[in-house]
């Protein structure tokens, strides 16, 4: 790619650009899987012709499925479903006929290691959660439920497995819900929405924390994950999450201005913890702020620069809510309408 004139992107070694005369053309490669796109027709067919030349390759026409990603296009925008893997993981484990439930994980649930419940097949339970992890690809509601249960990976017992189960359940409900990619003039604007479940691990009282990262008002990337180390304070916890959120919202900073899109404006993100937002624009060093100095000097900084703002939101508007617990339906549900999940299979 290189030989042919074009630049690696530093913020993703997959992705590969070319700009001439103010279009650009992009490649994103994955082993043996590409796609080609740009505003350069003449560009695309000359790098197509050339790879031609250098591999056996197959034009596979306007993109429509790629690594088990449905891709479809409508006049409200672009949409990613996984609905086909998610039918046949239904059919291979032969529960397709099953009674569908309208959440993931049961509200207000909390897994733990219990000696005395009975163990179960561990090889199926790890290929089970395996085979959902690669879902989560779209599916931003199941981030939170796989989060849980791939901590139980090395000893699972009857109950993890059925939270599995009810994860399966809720994809029969729902099999060919994805993220609906809209049409937006203001592309270059970048949200973040971080939230923390302060000591929610039953096992050792870690904390779990989430983030959703918007561009242009779409939802792009996602994360629910159990932090390192137990936590003194739900301050200490949203300051982690914040950090969290900020690195992926700084990383999406660069891969836009590799796509040519110099955004001047500040991030802006979301956290519903008034004293971490309050402690975050205070300059003042705390006694109580200490063990999460590193944390808090270097979202101080992206404040300082103007990179980064901090509005104001409600915990009831606070989407990375489901990161974090097990909501209940109706906050699960509305949330995911905000997130710009739907299903374009289901009947109207």
């Amino acid at each position: 790619m290189r030989a042919f004139g074009y630049r690696q992107s530093n913020s993703d070694h997959t992705l590969f650009l070319k700009k001439h005369h103010g279009k650009i053309t992009a490649l994103i490669v994955y082993v043996d899987d590409m796609v080609v796109t740009g505003n350069d027709p003449e560009e695309r067919k000359a790098l197509q012709n050339y790879l031609s030349r250098e591999f056996e390759m197959k034009d596979l026409g306007h993109l429509k499925y790629f690594l088990g990603i449905e891709v479809s296009r409508s006049s409200e925008g672009i949409f990613l479903s996984q609905r086909k893997y998610a039918l046949d993981l239904l059919q291979e484990i032969g529960i397709s006929g099953c009674q569908p439930v309208n959440t993931p994980i049961e509200e207000g649930l909390k897994l733990c290691v219990e000696p005395n419940q009975v163990s179960i097949d561990k090889g199926r339970y790890q290929r089970l959660v395996g085979r959902l992890m690669y879902l989560a690809h779209t599916r931003p509601d199941l981030a939170y439920t796989l989060s849980v249960v791939s901590q139980y990976m090395h000893n699972p017992r009857e109950q993890h497995m059925n939270a599995v189960m009810r994860i399966l359940r809720y994809l029969k409900n729902a099999p060919g819900k994805g993220i609906l990619f809209a049409k937006n003039v203001n592309h270059q604007s970048i949200e973040v929405y971080t939230d923390a479940d302060w000591a929610g691990a039953v096992d050792d009282r870690r904390s779990t924390s989430g983030y959703f990262t918007f561009v242009g008002g779409n939802l792009v990337t996602w994360k629910s994950k159990k932090q390192n180390v137990v936590a003194r304070s739900s301050v200490e916890v949203e300051f982690r999450g914040m950090t969290l959120g900020l690195c992926e919202a700084l990383w999406l900073r660069l891969l836009l201005q590799d796509l040519s899109y110099l955004s001047r404006q500040p991030i802006r993100l979301f956290c519903d913890n008034k004293a971490a937002c309050d402690i975050a624009h205070n300059p003042v060093q705390h006694d109580l702020t200490k063990h999460v100095e590193v944390d808090r000097f270097f979202i101080k900084e992206k404040l300082d620069d103007k990179i980064v703002e901090l509005p104001k939101i409600r915990s009831e508007d606070q989407l990375a809510d489901i990161l974090t617990k097990a909501v209940s339906c109706q906050v699960f549900s509305k949330f995911l309408d905000k997130l710009g999940m739907c299903d374009i299979y289901a009947p109207t």
